[in-house]
């Protein structure tokens, strides 16, 4: 068994190393690329160049200087520059450019922000993390103490030296605005090759649109943020950047309540006003601060931060559902149109107030960066006909015959449909983790009869592995949670038909 474990271990390697080596897919003008597990989220990457060539050097391009950035400035990584120089003798030290700038801007955003951004914040994280482990809130004793530790200097700066000393052993975690800042460099590489007109590049909702392009961005909803969920926002953005920030990914259970993985500095309390900070701005780390600080500010502490950043808009979504926008935000934004709710007949439909959700995790793979896998996800009926395409992911249209099942059944209708590119906005999410749901309609958006339908997963990679899960459900009575069985490229799935929220 180990053998045989070892042998086709071995195969998927060697698919994922030929995976990783090829070019780029195009569509349109555009030559697309994407990852799973880059600054541990999704990548997505659009460049539109004079050929594959040229597009691949940008590429590659692109991904050295992510991987250089992160290995001066991650928190994660015990070997990086950051992680040395927190651990390191409390005594000045020369550091590279770009960690200096980083700590530079840290000191600027947390003066700006009257506090709401600040590196230190990882010691309130931790408190209340541990408090989640006992399953308890954090005594209060213990926030105020993890504040007035925030409140002190954990590093002082010698400009002229370009030397940083680190002052304590406090806790710092360079999140907040890194990413973006990550992203802004990575796309100034990919522009400085040759033969290359524009970069579209999204790293788990935080986007940089760069050169001569105009780029469709929709902004996900807090409120329901599934892959397929409609958008709250469309915009039209070039040269621009964009971030999201909310507490609807990532977060902590606490005695059954839910708490933002956000915190606010200056109370030590996790941030709950606002769900989700959008911001537009012309720099990508300015969109990245703004939207984590209005995460913790008041609506109007956001709107007073916001003018001292020329060119920033935004859209806030609060806790009570009030949507609160800026002057210049539906210069921006495209119209959503929203289509009426169907009758339902209790006898002859499936429940509207009731949808599928489909819980996918793509299986990650340590030391190998490879392309994300094909995926096409659909429901057929008892006599196996297409009934509703949920999602289809690819890279390049010519292999998607790779996807045998959905090849046979939604190829031809693919051809006809219009396939334009937008890219999401949306608060980070973990690696490879997918959430869609199916509504009960079928592709003309009407609701199906009660019967018998099969759930169709298939992922697949470009001659390589490939994996078809199917599960049959009767939704003419109550249907049970499901958990599918993991395999080479599925590490969990799951289907839950419940009550929409």
């Amino acid at each position: 068994m180990k053998l045989i474990q070892t042998i086709i271990y071995s195969f998927l390697l060697l698919v994922l190393c030929t995976s990783a080596s090829k070019p780029p897919a195009k569509s349109g003008n555009l030559y697309v690329s994407d990852y799973e597990n880059v600054l541990g989220t999704s990548f997505e990457l659009k460049i539109d160049a004079t050929s594959s060539a040229q597009a691949q050097t940008a590429e590659t391009a692109a991904m050295k200087e992510i991987d250089r950035l992160n290995k001066i400035l991650s928190g994660y990584n015990a070997s990086s520059e950051f992680s040395q120089w927190v651990h390191g003798e409390k005594k000045a030290v020369k550091v590279s450019p770009e960690l200096f700038e980083v700590l530079s801007l840290f000191d600027k955003w947390r003066v700006q922000s009257g506090g709401a951004l600040d590196a230190s914040a990882e010691v309130i994280v931790r408190t209340w993390k541990e408090a989640a482990k006992l399953n308890k809130q954090p005594a209060a004793t213990e926030l105020a103490a993890a504040v007035a530790t925030v409140k002190q200097p954990h590093w002082k700066l010698d400009e002229i030296n370009q030397t940083a000393m680190h002052l304590d052993n406090t806790p710092l975690m360079l999140n907040s605005f890194v990413k973006s800042y990550i992203i802004n460099k990575a796309c100034n590489a990919a522009m400085a090759t040759g033969g290359v007109r524009a970069v579209v590049m999204n790293i788990g909702g935080d986007i940089v649109v760069r050169g001569s392009h105009t780029e469709q961005i929709q902004v996900s909803d807090p409120k329901a943020d599934a892959e397929n969920d409609a958008p709250i926002a469309r915009l039209s953005i070039s040269n621009k950047a964009i971030a999201t920030s909310g507490n609807y990914r990532r977060g902590e259970f606490v005695n059954g309540q839910w708490h933002s993985h956000i915190v606010d500095p200056r109370t030590g309390l996790p941030a709950d006003k606002v769900i989700s900070a959008t911001v537009i701005a012309d720099n990508a780390t300015d969109a990245g601060a703004l939207a984590t600080a209005f995460n913790v500010l008041t609506p109007e502490e956001s709107t007073a931060l916001a003018a001292t950043v020329p060119g920033a808009e935004y859209m806030l979504i609060t806790s009570d559902g009030m949507r609160v926008e800026s002057r210049g935000w539906k210069v921006l934004e495209m119209p959503v149109t929203k289509k009426a709710a169907p009758a339902f007949t209790a006898d002859n439909t499936l429940d509207p107030n009731y949808e599928l959700v489909i819980n996918l995790e793509l299986r990650q793979f340590e030391g190998f960066r490879v392309h994300s896998p094909y995926v096409a996800i659909w429901v057929v009926d008892k006599d196996k006909k297409p009934v509703r395409s949920i999602a289809l992911w690819y890279r390049k249209p010519r292999y998607l015959d790779e996807m045998r099942a959905w090849y046979e059944t939604y190829y031809s209708r693919f051809l006809e449909d219009d396939r334009s590119i937008s890219s999401t906005t949306s608060a980070t999410r973990p690696a490879g983790r997918y959430t869609l749901k199916w509504d009960g309609k079928d592709d003309k958006g009407e609701l199906v009869k009660r019967g018998t339908y099969t759930i169709m997963i298939e992922v697949a990679r470009e001659h390589g592995t490939h994996q078809l899960m199917t599960r049959t459900l009767d939704f003419s009575k109550k249907v049970q949670p499901v958990t599918l069985p993991e395999n080479t490229e599925v590490s969990s799935a799951s289907l839950n038909y419940t009550k929409k929220n």
